[in-house]
């Protein structure tokens, strides 16, 4: 097995096992409410119930596959604001329920991230086919933030030498280059090379340069 490959399994691997999915269900509506816990639970995931959307957001938040199944009409912040509130939670897709809808609160919902925009009544294989989408949405979003910090805690163990010579190196100059910006020599160049793709674990100059844009590193100035 090559170091890139060993290193993408040990990058999925801190991300398993995930724990038993959570399905949030915000909605004023008792009945609804108890229905889909029911259903919720019976389809083997975790449901986590709530009256209004103050209720949801005073729930700390939680490393785990999650989705959102949420009502549009609330009491106090209805659904539409609430989906602002937690629109950088990309690991908790949501789910639109309401029991009335127009085109322009679907095209807003839609396009702020919604996954499903259902109307009242709904079958319960309809919700549950919506909700088996979110919840590996979920997985993928918690699996690619786990990759991230893993290369975020590699790009911490470098030196500020280190990191120096990694960003004139991804920024495409050679190790000669690299040394004249330095003002270092070409051999030296080469040794903190090595230590750089030994800490970050890339198998290649390539995969260094996508390590940096998944870092979002600026790339270096060439002088």
């Amino acid at each position: 097995m090559n170091s890139s490959i060993a290193h993408s399994d040990e990058l999925r691997s801190s991300s398993l096992p995930h724990p038993t999915p959570i399905v949030f269900v915000v909605d004023d509506d008792i009945s609804v409410r108890e229905s889909l816990e029911l259903l919720i639970d019976w389809a083997g995931w975790r449901p986590e119930t709530f009256s209004s959307a103050q209720a949801f957001l005073a729930r700390p938040r939680v490393l785990a596959p999650s989705c959102l199944v949420l009502d549009v009409s609330l009491p106090d912040l209805n659904g539409l604001d609430l989906q602002a509130r937690v629109a950088a939670r990309s690991d908790m897709p949501i789910i639109f329920i309401t029991g009335y809808g127009d085109v322009p609160m679907t095209v807003r919902a839609m396009k702020a991230g919604a996954v499903e925009f259902l109307t009242k009544p709904f079958g319960d294989e309809e919700l549950l086919s919506a909700i088996r989408n979110a919840i590996e949405r979920s997985h993928t979003a918690l699996d690619h933030e786990a990759e991230i910090r893993a290369l975020q805690d590699c790009y911490a163990s470098l030196s500020p030498r280190e990191r120096e010579v990694m960003a004139l190196v991804v920024s495409g100059l050679l190790n000669k280059q690299t040394g004249g910006n330095l003002g270092i020599s070409e051999i030296t160049v080469k040794a903190h090379r090595g230590k750089v793709m030994g800490k970050m674990k890339a198998d290649s100059l390539a995969d260094l340069v996508k390590m940096a844009e998944r870092l979002h590193l600026a790339p270096a100035p060439k002088i």
